[in-house]
């Protein structure tokens, strides 16, 4: 029962899609935080909405870029966590675990091949990995 849990935890794409959900969260604040500091001012202004003039005056060139830094710094800080403390140590418990490179059977097939036309003709023969 255990093994079966720790292969379906170990598997890549469930990794992955975890890694996936939570950098795509993250991108939505930066996307939120872009319509909130750019989008919605500028709307604002070409619509006449009443207090714009306020607006334009109170934030740096007529736009709350804060909204927008914040959302940006918080996403290189959870996509730099992510990828130093889920991506790496599973690429590195992938590769351990990993089964070794098997030949292909077209690779292995041509070594035959080869190795029998190199016994007909004396010379010697060479042993493919997976043999």
């Amino acid at each position: 029962m255990l093994k079966g849990f720790r292969d379906f935890l170990l598997r890549g794409n469930v990794v992955d899609l975890a890694v996936a959900v939570v950098v795509g969260a993250a991108f939505n604040d930066v996307v939120n935080g872009f319509i909130a500091s750019f989008v919605d001012p500028l709307l604002a202004i070409a619509l006449g909405a009443a207090g714009a003039e306020n607006l334009v005056q109170a934030t740096f060139i007529g736009f709350p870029v804060g909204i927008f830094l914040s959302a940006v710094v918080s996403f290189v800080i959870k996509a730099f966590v992510i990828y130093f403390f889920v991506v790496r140590p599973f690429a590195s418990v992938f590769a351990r675990l990993a089964p070794p490179d098997a030949v292909a059977d077209d690779v292995r097939l041509l070594a035959e091949i080869r190795d029998e036309l190199r016994r007909q003709s004396g010379a010697p023969t060479v042993k493919v990995s997976g043999d």
